[in-house]
């Protein structure tokens, strides 16, 4: 598979004039989220080319719904988008898996770009080529693979991210830098994204999309090595499909309390070495904290793991790791490994 074109932008005028000069178009849409088109399209208004159609839906993961989909193909539709028409996808992950689905099957699909505003869609959403919706209470549930024509990376945006958008961004960053290398690790382990410089986050930025494009090249539809994208994901969606019932949380904050139980998994199960998983733990434990839990949610946990995506039969499927950047692809864990995981989780 050819691989994606991103631009790491330092002029987005010239950036996204280049993107979309490479696209034939007869109408051009822009979609945005009631937070995107307040914060973040009046910095595109004044450089995209005109005339351009807004479709604006809800903001937020909760949103992400087969209602909120139909709003989109139905304003398309309305506003006369054919099969030669082009999408610009201005948001966070939401905006992007979202538009990226309905792009990809509105009169059986038309072209799109990228432009992630959060970190999490800078460095995970955006960038692969998988695009969706949660549906019946489980993330991304339904969904197809296709690649953006371009996306566009400029950190500009990230200054109107919050805290905890900022963090939730920087946990795909870490589960990155633990697929890949020791010393992109030990790098993001001492790294404080709430004090640091935002311009000194740009090269790690850069970093971590390079791995999850090289992965996602060499394996574009999830076969073999893309489940190294996986670490801390099937727990992960598990704490986010209940927090949804209960008190929503960011999606990068699911993917870290994913991250050590995963880590401690890989502990007992492929020998990961004790002290580099404590100290990533405590790592997250220190910018993230914990998603309030008890014994009487595991047998619920351990339903909503059984219905991820990456399983096989009746058996729940793990990315683990034997050390930093050392995958262990397709493991299986008993539920009482993973129930000593979660007393793990709540402990640690």
């Amino acid at each position: 598979m050819e691989q994606q074109k991103v631009i790491i932008s330092q002029q987005l005028q010239q950036s996204l004039n280049q993107a979309i000069a490479e696209c034939e178009y007869d109408c051009l849409f822009v979609l945005t989220d009631k937070t995107t088109v307040n914060c973040c399209l009046p910095v595109v208004e004044p450089i995209i080319p005109h005339p351009f159609n807004t479709i604006t839906i809800e903001a937020t993961d909760q949103h992400k719904t087969l209602d909120s989909l139909s709003h989109v193909w139905s304003e398309l539709q309305r506003m006369g988008a054919t099969r030669h028409s082009l999408m610009i996808n201005l948001g966070g992950g939401m905006v992007t898996d979202l538009g990226g689905f309905a792009a990809s099957t509105f009169k059986r699909g038309i072209p799109y770009i990228n432009i992630p505003t959060t970190l999490l869609s800078m460095v995970d959403a955006s960038v692969g080529g998988k695009t969706g919706i949660n549906f019946g209470g489980l993330k991304n549930e339904i969904g197809v693979f296709n690649n953006a024509n371009c996306v566009i990376l400029d950190t500009e945006f990230l200054k109107t991210l919050d805290q905890e958008n900022l963090l939730s961004g920087y946990a795909e960053m870490l589960k990155h830098a633990l697929i890949s290398d020791e010393k992109m690790w030990a790098e993001h382990i001492k790294y404080s994204p709430l004090t640091s410089h935002l311009s000194s986050l740009t090269s790690m930025i850069a970093e971590s999309v390079a791995v999850k494009q090289r992965i996602v090249t060499e394996d574009p539809t999830e076969k073999g090595l893309r489940k190294a994208l996986n670490l801390g994901h099937t727990a992960g969606h598990a704490f986010e499909s209940l927090a949804l019932e209960r008190k929503p949380v960011l999606h990068g904050y699911a993917v870290a309390y994913g991250l050590v139980v995963e880590l401690y998994l890989s502990c007992i199960k492929t020998g990961f070495p004790t002290d580099k998983m404590r100290q990533t733990v405590n790592f997250i434990k220190e910018h993230y904290g914990r998603m309030p839990i008890t014994c009487n949610d595991y047998s619920h946990l351990l339903e909503l793991m059984h219905h991820d995506k990456k399983n096989t039969g009746s058996t729940i499927n793990f990315t683990l790791l034997a050390n930093i950047g050392d995958l262990r692809i397709n493991q299986t864990a008993t539920e009482e490994e993973i129930k000593e995981a979660l007393d793990f989780y709540r402990e640690f």
